[in-house]
Order: structure tokens, then sequence, then C-alpha cells
């Protein structure tokens, strides 16, 4: 073989990446089952909700603040993202993946704005491919460059030791088989900077690992499709500029606040969007359970429809509605003592059967994926082996199945003690879909479920939302809504990413059906105004749309400083609640002075009443005047009379 320098070598490995690469981001299948309809990342990637946190020298855990950035390219570009090390967190379905393959896309293909565009290497390797033992010189040749002789591990190393610049992305920690393992893993190594120390490293994952570099770590988060993405994302990949077929897909997701909700999740909006405009009874569906159990269905409808053969059509059949064994897997992998989301492709074909599991290949609910054999450290590069793990397509249709399996067991408990033993298991701010799905399938578990709920603290408002699976109406809980309502309903930024979710979805029903709001409380979630004016975004990424029957509204933020541009715009949102009557920021630092014409004409028109107040005192805004006043122990302005506080 002809003496190779490191450059050659070079020019070797970066054909293999890219052609590697290629084949994964013109891979993109909006929906699973339709195999021959495969897209390029470029042609169908639209820009979701990207914040970065922006306070120098802060971890993670101090929470902000965060900012809105225009694009995943600020993620590199922004100077308040220089580091060496990145961490882009978004919980399943988020885009986290999707973004890695559009840098990849843009590495590949020289994209002139791109911050990749200059990169002379760029590694992008999926963690849930690897195990601890092998080296990262190892997993690149492996999954990377595995097809040609002349590279090595070792030149490998020697390569990126001599380049001017490389970029590494590290996709789903959550999925590495050692996270937060002691083992020593080169994968560990890399997040403590004690391997990799001056390359950029960037990171996507569902949570933080327990131990990386803080201190020199910057932090992404994805936070959902907003309206202005769907939108876009309709044109670009699924309708073109048909306005009527963009209007259907849009009709469908309002007419619920439900699937509206659960289409912020770009994976399952993609999904829904594509189903949707070639099945438009679809927006007939009310709760998560009758979406989905659609969905799956038409995941084997197409199939069956595809094949000529009756008796093959038959087995299919048996296959869509018997899955038991299926389902205790589901269960055991996201409920057992160390969760597992892909499992031994030999090992699970024994345990399901090799026809069953071809079914659910063909279909789309289960993908195969090659991942790295176990080894030791002294496993020579020619010696490495992969084996084929299988997966649901997402963690959703894992949770979907193992629903079948929890209503056997709690259908199996005799008593509330029992029933709680086995729930306190499974925790539902984790696994909130298993709860509505389990709710949604079967009256008498979800009854059973809702009340345990109930009993849970915070737990009555994610019981809405399993109670609405089981109705499958909004009728069915207005009740109950107007129950909640009556009293203060509250948000914090120490709630969970569910709970707030679930109380934000109670005032949009609530809202929708003109049920009163009596008052309701943001505490140190730090609300900001999106673009279009129309909704507030929360501290954690979860918007809040315009309440027409809210009567109250308080915000609270310890010492919080708004500028006149930062007040105009929050003051945006409480003038579109038509029913508002008072507004209240607490604890915040307000401008003295406010421009003329900054208050909205509603405002003033309804007379709602404008308060600020601090440890000094209260002042209230005249809507008038358009100045601060004092008010006197009752919240009145000179000449009024009434009762406030």
């Amino acid at each position: 073989m002809e003496h190779l320098t490191v450059k050659d070598k070079k020019a070797i490995l970066i054909s293999s990446l890219k052609s590697r690469y290629k084949l994964q981001y013109d891979a993109i299948q909006p929906i699973p089952y339709v195999k021959d309809r495969l897209h390029c990342v470029d042609k169908v990637f639209v820009e979701g909700g990207t914040e970065i946190c922006i306070v120098k020298g802060a971890t993670k855990e101090t929470e902000g603040p965060w900012v809105r950035v225009d694009s995943y390219k600020d993620i590199f570009t922004d100077p308040r993202m220089k580091a060496k090390r990145r961490i882009i967190e978004a919980e399943p379905g988020y885009g986290k993946s999707t973004v890695t393959l559009q840098l990849a896309y843009d590495w590949c293909n020289g994209v002139k704005d791109s911050p990749f565009k200059d990169v002379e290497i760029l590694i992008l390797l999926r963690l849930r491919q690897l195990n601890s033992k092998i080296s990262i010189y190892q997993a690149i040749k492996l999954f990377l460059a595995p097809n040609d002789p002349r590279i090595k591990s070792s030149d490998i190393k020697n390569i990126i030791e001599s380049c001017s610049s490389v970029k590494v992305l590290l996709d789903g920690y959550d999925e590495f088989p050692d996270r937060d393992g002691a083992t020593g893993s080169d994968v560990g190594r890399i997040i403590t900077r004690n391997l990799f120390g001056n390359i950029d490293v960037t990171l996507t994952t569902r949570y933080l690992p327990k131990d990386y570099d803080k201190s020199n770590t910057k932090y992404v988060r994805l936070i959902g499709f907003d309206e202005k993405a769907r939108d876009q994302y309709i044109r670009k990949a699924v309708t073109g500029e048909d306005e009527e077929s963009v209007a259907n897909i849009k009709r469908a997701l309002k007419e619920n606040p439900i699937l509206d909700d659960l289409c912020q999740v770009p994976l399952l909006f993609v999904m829904f969007s594509h189903m949707t405009h070639e099945k438009t009874h679809l927006q007939k569906f009310k709760s998560v359970t009758g979406l989905f159990r659609y969905m799956i269905k038409c995941f084997h409808s197409h199939m069956r429809n595809k094949s000529l053969d009756k008796h093959a059509k038959e087995h299919m059949s048996e296959h869509e509605s018997e899955h038991d064994e299926l389902s205790k897997v589901a269960f055991e992998g996201l409920c057992g003592e160390n969760k597992q989301l892909s499992w031994r492709k030999d090992g699970l074909c024994t345990r399901l059967g090799q026809g069953f599991c071809q079914h659910y290949l063909a279909v789309g609910i289960l993908v195969e994926e090659e991942v790295s054999a176990e080894t030791n450290e002294q496993t020579s590069t020619t010696d490495i082996q992969t084996r084929t793990d299988l997966r649901f397509y997402h963690e959703l249709f894992c949770e979907w199945f193992a629903c079948f399996r929890l209503v056997e067991i709690v259908a199996a408990t005799r008593n509330a003690s029992e029933l709680k033993n086995v729930l306190d298991k499974v925790d539902p701010f984790n696994l909130q879909y298993l709860y509505r799905f389990t709710c949604g399938i079967s009256p008498a578990v979800g009854k059973r479920i809702i009340e345990y709920l109930k009993s849970r603290k915070d737990g009555d408002k994610f019981a809405i939302l399993c109670i609405l699976e089981q109705t499958d109406e909004v009728d069915g809980i207005k009740e109950t809504v107007r129950d909640l309502c009556s009293n203060l309903v509250q948000i914090t930024n120490e709630d969970s990413k569910l709970l707030q979710r679930s109380t934000i979805q109670l005032l949009e029903i609530a809202s929708r059906f003109n049920i009163p709001i009596f008052n309701v409380v943001l505490q140190t979630c730090s609300p900001r105004v999106d673009e279009s004016g129309l909704n507030l975004i929360l501290q954690s990424g979860l918007s809040l749309s315009i309440l027409s029957s809210l009567h109250e509204l308080e915000i609270y933020d310890i010492d919080r400083r708004l500028t006149n541009e930062e007040l105009a715009a929050i003051l945006s949102y409480p003038s579109q609640c038509t029913s508002l009557k008072e507004l209240q920021f607490n604890s915040y630092y307000l401008p003295d002075t406010i421009p003329a014409g900054s208050i909205p004409s509603s405002l003033k028109s309804r007379n709602v009443k404008v308060w600020n107040y601090r440890e000094n005192g209260c002042r209230r805004l005249n809507l008038q005047t358009d100045l601060w006043q004092a008010c006197d122990a009752w919240g009145n302005l000179p000449g009024e009379k009434g009762y406030r506080f």
C-alpha cells in the first residue's frame, strides 16, 4: 500500500464523513410508515424556538436570563455563546437531532452563512450507538469511516490533532448507555473537558449530565414550534403555497387546545401536518388518545393496503391487535430501575416472535439501529464489532404501548394502598402521556388513576388532562375547570414543565369556553411577550396565549427591572384579555415615567387598574395622565373610594 501523509488521510476522512452525513441528512422521514418518501433535511428544516442563557459565568442551575435568538446559527455565532462547550437541552421530539443534521448539511455543502462553513472537520456521533469501552477514535472509525481500510482509529487521532478547526456534535446524551456512569468513558472525559479540551464540542440531551465542566459551558434550549414556525413548515414541506390546504391544517390545530399543545412538539407536528394533509378527518379528534390511536391505525392500514396477500393481511391484523408482549417490553423499559429505550434485535425477536418484529419494523413503529458491541480497551481497530438494536420510532410510541400494560397492572390492584404502591414508581411528571393514554383507553382504570393524581401534590391540574382523555369532550370537565379557576391559579418557575403545561391548558380551556378565571399569578416566571404580542413566554419556554375570560393578573418577580420598551411589550398582552380588570406587578422595578402612547388604548377604555407593589409601598398607574401615583392602603388614587388590599 502506498505511503499516505497525514494530509492525504485527512482528505480521505473528510470524504468519508461527508458521504456518511449525506446518507443521514437525505433520509428525513416525516411519516414513519411512508418509507418511500424521504426528504433532505434542508428541504424540511424550519427554525423552532431557540433560547440561550446569557448570564456570564453562570451555571445552568441559575436559570437565566434566557434570550430568544433568531436562528440555530446563533448558538455558535452569538458573542455571548463563545465557549468550548455547549449543551443543547430539549424534550424528546423537539428537534435536537434535526439541528445536528442541518449543521452537517451546512458543513458538507459549504453553506455561505453557516458557522460551520470554514470548519476543517465535523464529527457528528449519535451517542446511543456507542458504549463506555469504545474510544472516541474507534467510534469515529466504526460509524463514520467504516469502509476505508486506509484509515485507522490511530490515524483519526493524528488527523484531528493536525487540524486548525474541528467541531464535534455529540447527539443524545440521555440515550448514551453509560450516561452518568463512573466507568471513565471517552464521552464522559469530553464532557468534563479532560479530552478534546481545546476542541469546540456541543452536546444535545434531554437532561444535564451529573458531571460536566460547568464553568466553561454555555446553555441552549429548544422550546418547540410557535405559530410562525408551524406556518413555515406547512408551506415549506407539506402544501407549498396552496392557501386552502394551509388553512385546513391550521384549522385542525386550532379546533382544540389539547392538540394545539401536543403539536408544539416539532416531531409530532410534522407527523400531524402531513397526515392531516392526506386525511382531513384527523381534525375531528379532541384528545391525545384519540389522535394517537388513529395514528397507530394509519401505520398498520398503510401496510395492509400495500399487501396483495390475503393470508399476510390476516397476520398483519393479528399483530396490530395482539401486542401484549410488546406492551410488557415497553413498560419495563420506561418504568424499570434503569430506563431502557433500545433492545438487542436478536433477543427482542426471540421474545416477541420473528414475524411480529418484522411487521413492526415494516410499519415504522420499531426501527433498527447499528450500535457498537461491547469491546475492551485492547481491542484492535479491525476487531471492533457492531450489532443491531431495535427501538421505538419515538419515546411517545413506547408510552403508547406501555399504557396497555399499565392498565392490566392497575386493574389487578385491590385497593387504594396497592394502587399507590404501583403508581408511586411511575412518575407522572416524567411520563405524562403514559398516564393520559392509560386513562383514555380504559375508563375504569382511568377513574382510579385520576383519584390517585388528585391526592398528589399539584396533581389536580394534571388530573384535568386525564379526565379530558376519558370524556373526549371538554363538556365533561367544564365544572371541574370552573371550580379550579374560581380560586387563585398560580404558575411558578419551581413547577415542573408538565405542571406548568397542565395549568396553561386548564386556563386556555376555560378561556375558550368563557369560564371566568378570577386570578392568575405568574411567580418568578419572568414572562416576556413574543414577536406577535399575542403570547406571554414564560422562563420555562412555554407560552400563555390570550385569556379572554381572565379577571386579574399578578406578575411577581423579585427586583426584576423593566425598561420602557419591555413594559410596553408586556402591557400589550393584558390589553387583549378583554375581561381583565386588574394587573399587578409585584416586587418589580418599573420606569418612573412612561412615554406618551405606550399604554394600550384598550386598557384605558376599560379602565384596567395597574399596580406596582413593592415593600416600600404601592403606586398605581393613572391611565388619564400616564403617570404613576401613590395609592392609599386600599389601592385608591386621590378622590377614589373602595377596597383593594
